[in-house]
């Protein structure tokens, strides 16, 4: 059993930057591919960033690319989302996974054996 805990979030105004951290409890040796994703009202669920505990390269989505970087601290069972220049656009609430499977065959779906944490709040002013 893993759970996943999200904090970080807040408000910031247009520019500005935020820094998400996911802890990890539990079962954490079971911990592989890592993302975050993000749901906004009316919008559909959208994959922002995934890593790969095991070193595979990183991957973003093309809305936050060179703007957002993925990081990882195995000896504190944490992933980070540093988040720059941030845009109304990014208003959203921010969840961090533990897929099942690679990111890059998961899909936005949860699916059978994902974790996933509650997640927090970005709000973004212009």
């Amino acid at each position: 059993q893993v759970d996943l805990e999200e904090s970080g979030g807040g408000m910031v105004q247009a520019g500005g930057s935020l820094t998400l951290t996911c802890v990890a409890s539990g079962s954490i040796f079971t911990l592989d591919h890592m993302a975050w994703h993000r749901q906004a009202p009316g919008k559909e669920r959208e994959e922002v960033s995934c890593i790969s505990l095991s070193g595979a390269p990183t991957s973003y989505a093309d809305s936050v690319k060179g703007r957002f970087t993925i990081s990882s601290d195995n000896a504190k069972n944490s992933i980070y989302l540093q988040m720059r220049s941030l845009e109304p656009e990014d208003t959203a609430v921010y969840l961090c996974a533990a897929r099942a499977i690679a990111c890059e065959v998961a899909g936005t779906t949860p699916l059978h054996g994902d974790v996933w944490g509650r997640g927090t709040q970005v709000t973004v002013s212009s």
